[in-house]
This record gives C-alpha cells, structure tokens and sequence, in this order.
C-alpha cells in the first residue's frame, strides 16, 4: 500500500494495447494473452480498467492502426485516455481518472516497453502511486540505431522488469510480476 497516497485501490493500466502499436512487437501473441489474462483477473475484483490510445503520424485517431486490438474486450464502464506523448500523464484526463477512483497502486500492462510504458511507469512513480509491472504483459520491437547496431527488443523489455524490480522510491513500493503470478487485492469500498 503506498504511504504516498491514502488507501489502496488498484487500477489496471492498458497503455497502447493498439493495432499498430503491437504489430512486429516481441511475443505478440503471448503478450495479448497476457493482458487478457490479467483484464479477467482485474474484472474478477471489479478493479477499474483504464485503456490509453496513443495518436500520432503514424497512429492518427480513428484509423485501423489507431485501435485496440481486437478480443482484448473493452468493457462497458472501462475508461478511455487519449493520448499524444509518451506518458499517459502529459496532457490528458488520467490523473483525474485515478483521483476520482481513488487510486492508489497502477498495475501497467501494454505497448511499446521503451517508450509508452517506461513513460507512465515513471511518471506514476513520480506521482507517488505504487506500480506493479506486469513483466510478460509488455512489448516492443527491436530497436535499430543510425549506426546499424541494434538493441533487441527481449533486453528492453528485460531492462524495464529489472528497473521496476529494483528501483528505490520513498514511501512507494515497485514490483515487476508475470501475469499468471499476479493477483488483485480486493477493493476497499471508498
């Protein structure tokens, strides 16, 4: 529970869980049944769903690359955050999401590992919300510099596990989990 922040809510984050965003990205397929794995677990203990959508030249709104993957099953009373940077916090209604519910914990799921989900990682931490990464529920791909070289993309996604794993912020507390490990605490009723 952070000490940061009263109480303790959590609130699945599904950041750019979008056609284009996961097209090429490391374990696809995998990954999309890990966060429909963790969707069922959050739904089990009525944990709210954020869904972030990211727009942008190559993702422009409305487009088929723009959408959500199809079967990950955008419920009825989920919430929507559209988004232009990196961070689902710059310049968007999310912190007036998470205030309003009351949260406390983010738990992070989603696309791409080095960008969108770094971002919101450390944008929550620095906001003082507990996060949980859900370490096999992120992607991305294969980076290639303008040098050639080329940073794959199983060593960022494990470079941002073992940051969230190892990181140090007071009164907050960071976990990178796989998704069959994790598991929602109940809600308090605020």
């Amino acid at each position: 529970m952070a000490t940061i922040r009263d109480g303790s809510v959590p609130v699945l984050l599904v950041v750019d869980a979008q056609n284009g965003a996961l097209a090429g990205t490391h374990g696809r397929e995998e990954v999309l049944a890990n966060i429909g794995m963790v969707l069922a677990k959050a739904r089990a203990k009525n944990v709210p769903v954020v869904w972030i959508q990211h727009s942008d030249d190559g993702m422009p709104k409305g487009s088929e690359s723009w959408q959500i993957v199809a079967g990950l099953g955008i419920g009825s009373g989920d919430y929507r955050v559209e988004k232009r940077f990196n961070s689902s916090f710059e310049e968007t209604g999310l912190d007036g999401i998470l205030e309003r519910l009351g949260a406390t914990e983010l738990v992070v799921v989603g696309a791409a590992t080095n960008w969108c989900v770094r971002a919101t990682a450390y944008a929550a931490l620095d906001r003082g919300y507990d996060l949980t990464l859900i370490s096999d529920a992120h992607t991305t791909e294969t980076m290639v510099l303008r040098d050639g070289r080329k940073i794959e993309a199983r060593d960022l996604i494990t470079d941002l596990n073992v940051a969230m794993a190892f990181l140090g912020y007071p009164g907050r507390k960071n976990q990178a989990k796989k998704a069959a490990e994790y598991a929602f605490e109940a809600m308090t009723p605020r």
